[in-house]
């Protein structure tokens, strides 16, 4: 299956929003409340995506990938919200299920990281929640160092995260 990467315009939002929302009914579903995850809205995401592309942070970058059907994944960040010197953090990544398995979620991270480092990052984190094995185990097979879970508000009430770090990024980009 072919894919290429690119970065996201805002003329992507609505298809990001989609894309979004369905990764998160699938990423989620029994991780997070059924109640939240129907609530999603595709307007409100879709104009929470178009203020950030047309406007972005200073460093902030969101990529995209597409295959011939439309956007079937994206990674979306910027400098660390813990504000370390030379942290970029990743703050979204998701594929679609139907498009995982072909490498594009390694692809993904990796442009993103090319992106960051571009912009004088020195190290990469990004977080994510402590029951969704699959994520951990992925992270974890490309290096992605661990760090103790910890509670976070989260809808529905308290969830718990769990961050990885890489301290050189330059290991995502061998």
């Amino acid at each position: 299956m072919q894919h290429v990467i690119f970065p996201a315009g805002p003329g992507d939002a609505e298809d990001l929003a989609r894309l979004h929302i369905r990764s998160w009914r699938e990423t989620y579903q029994g991780l997070l409340p059924d109640s939240f995850l129907n609530r999603m809205s595709i307007p409100v995401h879709t104009r929470r995506f178009a203020a950030s592309l047309i406007k972005p942070g200073e460093r902030e970058a969101t990529l995209v990938a597409a295959d011939r059907e439309g956007l079937v994944g994206y990674a979306a960040g910027g400098p660390s919200r813990a504000k370390r010197p030379g942290e970029a953090e990743i703050t979204t990544l998701y594929v679609l299920r139907a498009a995982q398995g072909y490498g594009l979620g390694r692809r993904l991270l990796t442009h993103i990281a090319q992106v960051f480092a571009a912009n004088e990052a020195t190290s990469l984190m990004l977080s994510v929640l402590r029951d969704n094995i699959p994520a951990r185990g992925f992270y974890e097979h490309l290096g992605g160092q661990a760090e103790a879970p910890r509670r976070e508000p989260g809808p529905g009430g308290v969830t718990y995260e769990v961050s990885y770090r890489w301290p050189d990024i330059r290991a995502l980009l061998r």
